[in-house]
């Protein structure tokens, strides 16, 4: 007679607590993931999102305004916490940055920027949670590929909206597709 392994126990956020700083902790499906922090390419290309994408939609130089795009914001949706690359939420959602170490209210938009030790993570637990929570928009950027896949959320269910890739091409990109930007702008190299 064979007998069952005793369930593991769920991570708690005391156990995220505890994960040492260079590292990213995150509690997916009741199970805790520390990941390291992002390599040299990786993080050059979420900084020029950042600026690409700050100006025109988060401070409204250059375009319509009317987001709040953040670096690495801890988001609790449920049991899960996440720890996005960068996050935008629409600000007749949420009007100011909270005072807060983290935020409880899903984002509009999500951006993973893929990394071997990441990208199974991101691809499978994450989406799967965003999707529940009903994340919109997704975009899967992979800066060794240079590659940009834009997911949009319809009737519970991710469906591929665009896929970019290569250096020249100058994009328009929902939910930011009103100011377009070179593509190849947002890659190391």
């Amino acid at each position: 007679m064979s007998q069952r392994a005793p369930a593991k126990p769920r991570a708690t956020y005391e156990d995220l607590l505890r994960v040492p700083d260079h590292l990213v902790a995150e509690i997916l499906d009741g199970e805790l993931f520390a990941t390291p922090r992002p390599a040299a390419p990786h993080a050059y290309t979420t900084a020029q999102l950042v600026t690409t994408l700050g100006d025109p939609f988060s401070r409204g130089r250059g375009g319509p305004g009317g987001w709040i795009i953040l670096f690495e914001p801890e988001v609790h949706l449920h049991d899960d916490v996440v720890v996005p690359d960068l996050a935008g939420w629409r600000r007749e959602r949420l009007p100011t940055v909270p005072d807060a170490p983290f935020l409880t209210l899903p984002p509009d938009w999500v951006c993973e920027i893929l990394s071997p030790s990441t990208e199974r993570m991101d691809r499978v637990q994450k989406l799967r949670i965003y999707s529940r929570e009903g994340v919109k928009h997704i975009w899967l950027v992979n800066p060794r590929l240079r590659t940009l896949e834009v997911l949009r959320l319809e009737q519970d269910r991710w469906s591929v909206a665009a896929t970019h890739g290569g250096d020249d091409d100058r994009v328009a990109v929902e939910p930011f597709e009103a100011v377009p930007f070179e593509l190849s702008q947002i890659w190391p190299g």
